[in-house]
């Protein structure tokens, strides 16, 4: 699977993260309204979660737009703002958690003394959300597999779907059985939803920001097919880390054989290391230390 590298993998997919947000924004004004007038806390907390989502999908355009136009290296920041795209990802499940615990308190208020709700109009508002959730995770399918912050809307958007399916039933229990506790229900459904997603996307921005090696890759794997290159004895300080989604980055000290002896030599290690991770492990950002045998050692002796 190729990634863009050069601004991130969310650029191709800024038309449809735009549309996805026209898309929110609609429902958001849609279920409010409704809200308003009935008084439903299931379609209040679910316009909310539109909020969150709305202004979570916003940063990541703003930061995919700043990662394309801004994103070259300069003398500060060798990389650009390449990372911008997961710091604004991060922010965003701050926000998802945020709107989980707001919801879970007013529904539990709401338990004590629920009020008469319009099931009809509730049903329809419900209906509505729900089609335009659904078409916008079908413009987002393809580039959740690619990008962290198209992942996140696209995980928001799923959750804003079933949110819209929780106020569907609650609707129609109103509808039939006048117990109107099944709006209060239902929010506490959509809290217990963001959550588990808020978290996940929160735990894949730490391990960005943690440069931790990226769960696609085996460091195993790669340390074996370094050692198999033609004229490699040894390799050690291998880091692999992710600078954004769809941009893996590696670095390692390569020790050669005595066979490798001139920069012809070198330069024929060089490209077979690089090809091979390109090829095998999507890594396209490689920077390789070729050294001779027990220069290692000299490196330890010169740090004591």
């Amino acid at each position: 699977m190729g990634h863009d590298h050069a601004h991130g993998a969310g650029v191709r997919h800024r038309g449809r993260l735009a549309l996805v947000l026209a898309l929110s924004v609609a429902v958001l004004v849609v279920e409010a309204a409704v809200a308003w007038v009935t008084g439903s806390l299931a379609l209040l907390a679910d316009a909310g979660h539109m909020l969150g989502d709305s202004f979570g999908i916003l940063m990541a355009l703003a930061a995919i737009t700043v990662a394309a136009r801004g994103g070259g290296p300069g003398s500060r920041r060798t990389f650009g703002y390449l990372r911008t795209e997961v710091l604004a990802a991060g922010l965003n499940g701050l926000i998802l958690l945020g709107l989980a615990a707001w919801v879970t308190y007013s529904a539990i208020r709401r338990f004590g003394d629920s009020p008469e709700l319009d099931g009809g109009l509730i049903l329809v508002a419900g209906g509505v959300g729900l089609v335009i959730n659904l078409v916008g995770l079908a413009l987002l399918r393809g580039g959740a597999q690619e990008s962290i912050n198209v992942r996140g809307a696209y995980l928001e958007v799923l959750g804003d779907a079933l949110g819209s399916l929780a106020v569907l039933v609650s609707a129609t229990v109103i509808l039939l059985t006048e117990w109107y506790a099944a709006d209060a229900l239902a929010s506490l459904v959509i809290a217990a939803m963001i959550v588990p997603r808020a978290i996940a996307l929160l735990r894949e921005v730490s391990e960005v920001l943690l440069e931790s090696t990226p769960r696609d890759v085996d460091l195993d794997e790669l340390r074996r097919h370094i050692l198999e290159m033609d004229g490699v004895v040894d390799v050690h300080d291998l880091h692999v880390w992710t600078i954004t989604s769809g941009m893996p980055v590696m670095s390692a000290h390569v020790v050669v054989s005595e066979t490798v002896t001139g920069m012809d030599d070198a330069h024929g290690v060089l490209d077979r290391l690089r090809g091979c991770l390109a090829d095998h492990f999507d890594v396209e950002h490689s920077t390789f230390q070729i050294e001779p045998a027990g220069h290692a050692d000299s490196e330890q002796h010169m740090h004591h």
